[in-house]
């Protein structure tokens, strides 16, 4: 695992850690190799991102080239850490360090008896993987934070400009949030806002109202008090759908509701919850180990900690001043390609 961050000690009478990197490998066309679990093996039919145990001591770069060369016959250059992803499984506790691949030498082959696959990255969600993975294809195909709208002043036309600006600096998942405001001005905002939004290529989440979703075709985000209360996923399956989470419970919920992702927190003390201490990193990974979802970091957090957040399990941060109130940057192209691997 990233050694310049600890991770929390296991609470008593929990399984043992158990320590895995994998690679993400592409080749020239972009597409992202999986490799499927052989006959026989834990989990024996799944698709995951190659790797495997670290040894005692081990570095996990060093594990990386070594365990990539003894399955697959290829030479790689480890490149920057994309996530690692704390689970909790009956009979172990897992930390799946995830890697980029900077680049590879030789041909690829299943040298343990395993499938390969080379997958377009759009398609990867449509492998049947095991838990540990399904946040790291989130992670590379969604965005890394989510801007949760603030109140909007006296000020229509600069409220919009400001959420203009948050656009232009890359923000392409946003949560529009209004207590307080009247429905014919959170209407207007909202018809500006989606605007933007469709210019930008960014995805628009209402929150806590189905109706308005499913009149607007935009996507729902509903509080963590409001689960409860449904029976069913409230949107079609094509239209996003997103929650606030704050304990196993709830978290489960979301799950079983179809959520797309999840909001968790808040990590530290916020103006919007005042008096609450915060969940912190240890906590928030108790509640990673528990669930597939992506799962955004909210409270106290800026596009700084999103690098801290990926190394605790999150798909990123979520917030609200601390993406609104960012300073400007360049904004990123439109659209952005993928990285990719380079054969050495």
């Amino acid at each position: 695992m990233n050694q310049g961050t600890p991770h929390p000690p296991a609470p008593a009478g929990t399984p043992p850690t158990i320590h895995v990197v994998a690679g993400v490998i592409t080749d020239t066309r972009g597409r992202v190799l999986l490799a499927r679990r052989a006959p026989g093996s834990e989990l024996a039919g799944l698709w995951e991102f190659p790797g495997g145990k670290l040894e005692p001591g081990e570095a996990p770069e060093a594990a990386l080239s070594r365990e990539l060369e003894e399955e697959l016959g290829i030479r790689v250059e480890p490149g920057a850490p994309l996530m690692t992803v704390p689970h909790l499984a009956p009979s172990r506790r897992l930390r799946l360090d995830v890697r980029r691949v900077a680049g590879w030498k030789g041909s690829a082959k299943g040298l343990e008896g395993q499938a390969l696959a080379w997958v377009q990255p759009e398609k990867l969600a449509r492998y049947d993987m095991p838990a540990p993975d399904r946040p790291v294809v989130a992670a590379l195909l969604q965005p890394d934070h989510c801007l949760v709208t603030p109140p909007p002043g006296a000020d229509d036309a600069a409220w919009l400009a400001a959420f203009d600006a948050a656009l232009a600096r890359g923000v392409r998942r946003v949560q529009f949030r209004m207590p307080g405001v009247d429905e014919a001005r959170r209407r207007r905002l909202l018809d500006g806002a989606a605007r933007l939004c469709s210019d930008a290529g960014a995805q628009l989440l209402v929150n806590g109202d189905p109706a308005l979703a499913l009149a607007t075709g935009l996507g729902l985000h509903l509080p963590a008090a409001r689960l409860a209360g449904i029976e069913a996923r409230p949107v079609p399956a094509e239209v996003p759908f997103s929650a606030s989470c704050h304990d196993e419970a709830q978290l489960a919920r979301a799950e079983a509701l179809g959520c797309d992702f999840v909001l968790v927190g808040p990590l530290r003390p916020t103006p919007s919850h005042p008096g609450e201490p915060g969940i912190g990193w240890e906590r928030f990974e108790a509640l990673r180990e528990r669930s597939a979802l992506p799962m955004y970091a909210i409270g106290g957090l800026g596009p700084a900690d999103i690098p801290v957040a990926r190394q605790h399990g999150a798909q990123g941060i979520a917030a609200i001043r601390g993406l609104w109130d960012a300073p400007a940057a360049d904004p990123p192209p439109r659209p952005a390609r993928r990285p990719r691997a380079t054969r050495l």
